[in-house]
This record gives structure tokens, C-alpha cells and sequence, in this order.
């Protein structure tokens, strides 16, 4: 049954790649596991982020192209592990996916003792979608406009300064690891569990920086209750030309987004993951999805399936060394 499914699936990527559909078209043939069952593609977080969104569009895209049910499945837990693993451990048969990204498939198992996956040999990595940059911001009372000010202030403060972020792990607080490291200044990690709550006791004054997605701290920025000090995007944002980013500043290395992306189990076949990967990079197309993203301060970047794959072991021998050292330090239950 296995081999029947797998030869159904590379079956109707080849159609797909002879180009006979359009990007966008409904297929003529299907894998024959689809006609029984929607696919799946699993969120392994709660609903109503970002990663929960981009697994709708894509789902709601997907199904028009491939003229089959694509099913939205939250499954929450451990980091994004829990249903990231429940994908790794499926068949390759084209009907379970997951909308992958840095925290459960490069910061997660790196800091797990015992990660239930790995995130390269377990996974075929299809698709990158895009991602919320890093912002820095500074409650008012902290007195400082710019990341210089905030790291004179560090080198000069008697006590460490504490910084929010959405939680141990996040890339936020990877971000603001990175920046007491380089700097040799003391800043005090207050995690919490998702970026509501942090922002919330940000912008009343119980902590004074943040380091946080633009998606979380956007509409604080501009009511003006928070101060933004410099943005981890690759070049300045049209919609805040005034903030630096930090590239410019001299953190050459702190290019980065909370990405997220569109992955299935190891050994899908080559043609299905092409056809899967055309369709995705054709649904970040539409202006009404860009206007979407944009909501959700979302950068969109199309890559191939073997650019995303080189991307992901990248962001792998970026990030893991600096996540276990800096949760090593955290202390168990952090």
C-alpha cells in the first residue's frame, strides 16, 4: 500500500511537471490516497497567530489547485514539537504536512534533552513563506531613543536590565542573548508565554525593553506607548523609515525573522515537493494575501525547495549554539 501511494503521488507531480495545469489550476489527477481523506497540514501552535494564518491561506490555496480538501490541524505543545513530530513520524504519501519554522524546527531541538525529531533528516523541507523581523523597543520611562543609548545605559546601570519576549527559546530571546554577548553588557531574560502577555507588561512599565516580532509590537510602535530602537530586517521598513536595522548598527549576524515555512516527512517524492513548492510561492502572490501578511508584518520571500532546505541548516548552525548556551544559563523551568 505504501509503494501504490508513493507511486500515485509521484504520478501526479509528473503531470504536474510536464505543465499541463497552470499555477493556480485544479489537477486532473490525484494522488490516490486524496480521494479518501483530506490532507492535513498541522499548525503546531494554537490558533490565531501567524503561524496558524499561514496554514489557512495555504491550505485554502492548495485546495484549488490540487482540486482536493486541505484540512488545518492545530496541534499545540512543547515549543512546536509535538505536532511537527506527529508529521515526522507519517507516511511520505502527499497527505501530511506542517507549517514548520525557527522555533520548533531550529531553536526547540536544539535545547531539548531528548528531541523527538530531527529537524533535517526527518523532514522534506518544501517551502519558505516568510517571517516577522526582531524589533527592539524601550518603554518611555527608560529615557533612552536608540540602541546606543540603551547600551550606554547597560554598561553604566548598577543592576542588569530586564528584557521581555514572547518566551525561553523564542528568537526574541535569542536576539537579546546575542546583543548583552556581543556588547558585554547585562540584560536579565524575563520570559513569558507568548507575546500578549509580554507586550502587555511592557507597555505598563513592569519591564522596560523588549525584543519581540514587529508583528506583536507594530501597533504599540505606533500609538507611540513604546519606543522602537532598531528592527532585525535585512533593510530599513517602508513603513518606519527612521529605524535602523540592526545590520547598520554593526550586528552583521542579526538578519533574521521569526520564519515560517511548509514542510512534510522525509522522503516525499521530488516532483510532488516541486509541484507543492511552485503552488506555495504562487499563494504568497495575490494582493490580498500580501495585504494580509503586511497586517501581520510578514516579509514573504519565495525560495526553492533546495534553497529552503540549505536555509534551514543555516539557521540550524546559526542559532543552536547560542539557544543552548543561553537556555543553559536559564536554569531548568525557565
Amino acid at each position: 500500500m505504501h509503494r501504490l501511494l508513493l507511486s500515485t503521488a509521484i504520478a501526479v507531480a509528473c503531470t504536474l511537471a510536464a505543465g499541463a495545469p497552470a499555477p493556480g489550476e485544479p489537477l486532473t489527477a490525484q494522488p490516490r490516497a486524496w480521494s479518501s481523506k483530506p490532507v492535513r497540514i498541522v499548525v503546531p501552535w494554537p490558533p490565531g497567530g501567524s503561524a496558524d494564518l499561514i496554514g489557512r491561506i495555504l491550505a485554502e490555496h492548495l485546495g484549488r489547485a490540487f482540486g482536493q480538501s486541505f484540512a488545518v490541524e492545530n496541534r499545540p505543545g512543547a515549543s512546536g514539537m509535538v505536532g511537527s513530530a506527529a508529521v515526522a513520524r507519517s507516511d511520505p504519501d502527499g497527505t501530511s504536512f506542517v507549517i514548520s519554522g525557527i522555533p520548533s524546527h531550529v531553536i526547540a531541538p536544539a535545547t531539548s534533552a531528548h528531541p523527538p525529531f530531527d529537524p533535517l533528516k526527518d523532514f522534506t523541507h518544501i517551502a519558505y513563506v516568510g517571517g516577522s523581523p526582531i524589533v527592539i523597543t524601550a518603554h518611555a520611562s527608560l529615557g533612552v531613543t536608540s540602541l546606543v543609548e540603551l547600551v550606554a545605559l547597560a554598561r553604566r546601570s548598577a543592576e542588569p536590565i530586564g528584557y521581555v519576549s514572547p518566551g525561553v527559546g523564542s528568537l526574541g530571546h535569542m536576539v537579546g542573548e546575542y546583543l548583552a554577548r556581543k556588547d558585554g553588557i547585562r540584560l536579565t531574560h524575563v520570559p513569558y508565554k507568548g507575546g500578549v502577555q509580554a507586550v502587555t507588561d511592557l507597555v505598563a512599565g513592569h519591564v522596560k525593553v523588549g525584543a519581540m516580532t514587529l508583528t506583536t509590537s507594530s501597533p504599540h510602535i505606533r500609538a507611540g506607548t513604546l519606543a522602537a530602537l532598531a528592527v532585525s530586517s535585512r533593510a530599513r521598513l517602508a513603513q518606519y523609515p527612521g529605524l535602523p536595522t540592526l545590520k547598520e548598527l554593526g550586528y552583521d549576524e542579526l538578519v533574521t525573522t521569526t520564519w515560517w515555512s511548509f514542510s512534510g516527512p522525509a522522503k516525499l517524492p521530488a516532483d510532488l515537493v516541486a509541484a507543492l513548492n511552485r503552488e506555495i510561492n504562487s499563494a504568497i502572490d495575490p494582493a490580498d494575501v500580501r495585504r494580509q501578511l503586511e497586517q501581520e508584518a510578514i516579509i514573504t520571500e519565495k525560495m526553492s525547495a533546495a534553497q529552503f532546505t540549505r536555509f534551514v541548516e543555516s539557521e540550524i548552525v546559526k542559532w543552536g549554539p547560542l539557544a543552548r548556551a543561553a537556555i543553559g544559563a536559564q536554569g531548568p523551568g525557565n
